[in-house]
C-alpha cells in the first residue's frame, strides 16, 4: 500500500504567494502573444504600458518563483530554457570575441 507523501515533501511552491494580476497576464501574453498584431516590443507597450527592457526584467523575475511555476509549469520550464540558452549563447560569444581580442593584441606587441 502506497503512503502519502509527508507535509515536508510537498514542494514549496504549494505555499508559495499567489500570482498578481500583472504576473498571470504577463505569463498569459508570453503564451499567446503572437496572435497580437505586430512586432512584440509594440504589443508590450501597448498591452502593459512598459518598454521591452522593462517587460523582461519583469518576466524573468516572474519564470523564476515557484508560483509561476505552479501556474503553467509547461510554460515557465521553456522561456526558462529559452533564457537559459540565450545567457550561455551570450557568454559563449563573448568568451570567443575576448579570446580573439587577445589575440589580435597579441600580434601587434613588439618581443624584444
Amino acid at each position: 500500500m502506497e503512503t502519502q507523501p509527508e507535509p515536508a515533501e510537498v514542494p514549496d511552491a504549494v505555499d508559495a504567494a499567489p500570482l498578481s494580476g500583472r504576473d498571470e497576464a504577463i505569463l498569459g501574453f508570453e503564451h499567446e502573444w503572437w496572435r497580437h498584431g505586430g512586432a512584440k516590443e509594440e504589443a508590450i507597450r501597448r498591452e502593459f504600458g512598459v518598454s521591452a527592457a522593462r517587460y523582461y526584467q519583469l518576466l524573468n523575475s516572474l519564470i523564476d518563483s515557484p508560483a509561476a511555476i505552479v501556474h503553467d509549469p509547461m510554460l515557465v520550464r521553456r522561456l526558462q530554457r529559452v533564457r537559459d540558452a540565450r545567457t550561455s549563447e551570450r557568454s559563449t560569444h563573448t568568451g570567443s570575441r575576448a579570446q580573439s581580442g587577445r589575440q589580435a593584441a597579441g600580434r601587434g606587441r613588439i618581443e624584444d
